[in-house]
């Protein structure tokens, strides 16, 4: 949904050039710098997506800020909304997941996280941004370092060390003797080290594969439409409806997306403060 002039413009005059990675790779604001980076042209400065986590994090809290300031027995709407989502957060994330003993202490940074990172997916199907945040790799990595640590720190304190956390997350129960020689190594692996790549992965690649066919079917059907000729045009037409279905099935999956990653990472708190592994 990213139809910017430039991608319009280079369409028309070069024939199709079909999207790519390098269409994510926003220019900074106001100018700014470039470096090679692995054979691609990156730029150096602010630039949109980063505004966007700035003002997706100033969204959250003005909204709520707002929606508890006048708190009463009879909810109006802006209360009711954020009633409601607290709820949602607190109930199906936090105690369903971690359970009913440890759960209120991780409820307030579940609570941010679920609706910051939905207000950033849902930055690709707003107008005027229609570029979801998360889109770009780097920005989920560092998300996720920050829930790598909280899940982490959070096992460290439950399980009283550093040395008796790496017991319970790498040795499995039951097992002994000349298996542990494997098990611990792929459990270090799995569980420390992997782990985070895949959480991030999952909510990266989602948006930027659905981003990327929102770009593709837009831009293809008005190639065809306008350049094509005969039959080929009403194949344009069929492009674009293409591109509006999906662009629905974005806002579903932008939504799912951020239940997810929430939901992933309620469940490594839960692993991680397990009295049993």
């Amino acid at each position: 949904m990213s139809l910017t002039p430039m991608l319009v413009a280079r369409a028309s005059e070069e024939g199709f050039v079909p999207p790519g990675p390098g269409d994510f790779n926003l220019p900074p604001i106001g100018g700014g710098s470039t470096f090679d980076f692995l054979g691609q042209e990156m730029y150096a400065g602010v630039t949109k997506p980063m505004l966007q986590l700035v003002l997706g994090a100033a969204l959250v809290f003005v909204f709520f800020r707002v929606a508890s300031a006048k708190r009463s027995m009879v909810p109006g709407r802006l209360q009711y909304v954020g009633e409601a989502g607290y709820g949602f957060v607190r109930n199906s994330l936090g105690r369903d997941i971690i359970g009913s003993k440890d759960f209120m202490r991780y409820v307030p940074y579940l609570f941010a996280l679920f609706f910051f990172v939905l207000i950033n997916n849902a930055f690709g199907s707003l107008p005027f941004f229609q570029f979801p945040t998360f889109s770009r790799s780097g920005m989920v990595y560092g998300l996720v370092l920050i829930s790598w640590l909280v899940y982490n720190i959070a096992g460290i304190k439950a399980q009283g060390g550093l040395l008796a956390y790496l017991k319970h997350t790498t040795v499995p129960p039951g097992v002994t003797g000349p298996m542990l020689a494997l098990l611990i190594p792929l459990e270090f692996f799995s569980n420390i080290l992997v782990r985070p790549l895949t959480l991030a992965l999952r909510l990266f690649a989602n948006l930027f594969a659905g981003h990327l066919l929102l770009i593709l079917f837009a831009l293809g059907g008005e190639y065809l439409l306008v350049h094509g000729a005969g039959l080929v045009k009403p194949v344009g037409v069929v492009a674009w409806l293409m591109f509006v279905l999906i662009a629905f099935l974005e806002v579903l999956v932008q939504f799912l997306q951020a239940y997810v990653f929430v939901l992933l990472n309620a469940l490594y708190i839960s692993q991680a403060i397990a009295e049993e592994h």
